[in-house]
């Protein structure tokens, strides 16, 4: 290479900062796009990753990949994103544990809010709240009369300590001023199968985890944990029909990090809430027990922060605490 053409190579690669901002979203992406999911692969964060990773691929051009990072309650994948270059090209599917962690954790490398911008939220989805057969209670209110009856003699199984289940599990426990006893698990399908065996007798799952064995008959689902019914379960009350003011639930959104251009978010979230639009994607949801979550990078921001404060009242009020 001669050397005005590394002049050339020079003055190309300095002027590439002084293009305007809508010359870099037109732009992008150029190439793959790697979006980090930071718990194992199933359940709701990775399934919307997977939706909404296809749906991008398709719009946009270059692939948008999923990555599993499990690791800590979610930090590993998530650190990992706040390190990386805030460029578009690695984003992070955040779910309820974005809110719940900061609390949760007495020492992180990182604060959430301030480290991450808000892209969009894509789904809200319910935890379910179910008993094995053989627990007399047929609706929530004969439960709680049944756990007031026996403090601490019913077991209340959850995905770990500290998951999102847990702390809703706990949420519950406050509501009602009943007095369960946690027994976490690795995970929400080992929960499911001592449910199934009669070792637990209550648990608060994603309903995809444990809808089949409702439908079957071999569970007794209670209540939905959103503020409204569910239309896979439609018969199936809302805790907040017995609660008032009970609302909780795991919601999933993408992110990226602090600093990454703004219109480079503002081109993924109108493609995020195009894809919500969409009666396919709806539906892809709708299996999952699921309801889309359009809306602003700024409606996205509002509601992490909204749940950071509500569930950081939850984690201190019950003393939960990880190993």
């Amino acid at each position: 290479m001669n050397r005005r053409n590394v002049l050339r190579l020079v003055a190309w690669a300095a002027a590439l900062p002084a293009l305007p901002p809508t010359a870099w979203a037109q732009a992008y992406p150029a190439r793959a796009v790697r979006v980090v999911v930071p718990v194992a692969a199933g359940g709701a964060n990775d399934v919307t990753a997977r939706i909404i990773c296809q749906w991008l691929s398709e719009r946009l051009g270059p692939q948008f990949f999923v990555e599993n990072r499990p690791g800590a309650g979610t930090n590993i994948g998530t650190e990992a994103v706040i390190r990386s270059p805030a460029d578009g090209y690695t984003l992070l599917i955040a779910g309820s544990n974005a809110a719940i962690n900061p609390t949760l954790f007495q020492t992180l490398n990182f604060n959430f809010i301030r480290d991450t911008t808000p892209i969009g939220s894509i789904v809200r989805v319910p935890q379910l709240m179910q008993v094995n057969p053989s627990v007399p209670a047929k609706t929530v209110p004969e439960f709680i009369a049944y756990a007031k009856a026996n403090p601490g003699k019913i077991a209340m199984g959850s995905g770990g300590n500290g998951s999102p289940a847990h702390v809703i599990g706990e949420y519950f426990k406050l509501m009602t001023g009943t007095d369960l006893t946690h027994v976490p698990y690795r995970g929400a399908a080992p929960a499911v199968t001592d449910l199934l065996g009669g070792q637990i007798q209550v648990a608060f799952t994603e309903m995809a985890t444990s809808l089949g064995h409702v439908k079957s008959g071999s569970l007794r689902a209670l209540a939905v944990t959103t503020a409204a019914r569910t239309e896979a379960l439609p018969d199936v009350p809302t805790l907040s029909e017995f609660i008032p003011g009970f609302e909780a639930s795991q919601w999933v959104g993408l992110v990226a990090p602090r600093d990454t251009p703004r219109t480079i978010v503002e081109k993924l979230n109108a493609e995020i809430n195009a894809a919500l639009a969409d009666p396919k994607i709806k539906a892809r949801f709708a299996d999952l027990g699921g309801t889309v979550l359009p809306g602003s990078p700024a409606d996205f921001g509002k509601l992490i922060r909204d749940e950071t404060d509500k569930w950081g009242k939850v984690i201190r009020a019950a003393n939960i605490k990880v190993e």
